[in-house]
């Protein structure tokens, strides 16, 4: 498996160059570009623009492990759930032009208060990401669900989800949540997913309440290759940080 960062707070302010400088430096594989922040990788960019960002990147052998949307399909509204699963289209538009594997996308909670089922809106949500995954899969690009949301972030929940998308094309972005600890233990929420996961947010590597090591020996018992990503606060000492994040990491992978 390989080791990036996730733009989200740590990365916010780093154009593109710079992105790329310090992955290079630091020993990061990749980044998921997270949109609104300074590198600017939106879906307003014209033609000319997604190929020079993916020539940078291409150029650096820094890879862009995915981009990180915030489109999320729970909305009571139709029409609100139809914006977001046409912003995720555009998007993975956006990802097969600069060259990127995946978009993320999330859940971000159930309409119970507003009197619909859970069972309702988790189908909601799986039938908007399936239809989603149908014309990402046509450009080359997965939809990746993050387990997020206040009950959503149940991988229970996600489950359903993924169930109800129902296309090979539909992922879950593994978000190393409290939640997925059980007695201890990740294997029974793990195991829910475990066939789905296409990309990985690793978090505060210190909270020894959270199994790091049973996460990637289970990661490697699935032989899963793809990226896990740092997704932790800010620093005014970044680069120090994130060289101790990656020789964490190490140990936990060797």
């Amino acid at each position: 498996m390989k080791l990036g960062m996730v733009t989200y707070q740590i990365a916010k302010d780093w154009d593109v160059p710079t992105l790329i400088d310090k992955c290079t430096s630091l020993g990061y594989q990749g980044v998921e570009l997270r949109t609104t922040h300074a590198h600017g990788v939106e879906v307003s960019l014209s033609s000319q623009e997604r190929s020079e960002v993916r020539k940078q990147f291409e150029d650096s052998g820094i890879e862009i492990a995915g981009l990180g949307s915030t489109f999320e399909f729970h909305a009571v509204e139709p029409e609100v759930v139809r914006e977001n699963i046409e912003g995720t289209i555009e998007a993975a538009k956006l990802a097969a032009d600069v060259g990127c594997s995946g978009v993320k996308v999330r859940p971000n909670g159930l309409q119970v208060k507003n009197g619909i089922s859970a069972e309702k809106t988790l189908e909601q949500i799986g039938r908007a990401v399936g239809e989603c995954a149908k014309v990402a899969n046509d450009l080359g690009v997965q939809i990746r669900v993050e387990v997020h949301g206040n009950e959503t972030k149940d991988p229970k929940n996600m489950k359903v989800i993924m169930d109800h998308a129902d296309h090979a094309n539909a992922y879950a972005c593994w978000n190393s949540n409290d939640t997925d600890v059980i007695n201890g233990s990740i294997t029974e929420n793990f195991n829910l997913l475990k066939d789905k996961i296409g990309l990985v947010h690793i978090t505060e590597m210190h909270n020894e309440s959270y199994p790091w090591q049973d996460l990637f020996d289970r990661l490697k018992a699935e032989n899963y290759s793809g990226f896990t990503l740092a997704e932790i606060p800010a620093s005014p000492e970044a680069d120090r940080l994130l060289s101790y994040y990656r020789a964490l990491w190490k140990a936990y992978t060797a």
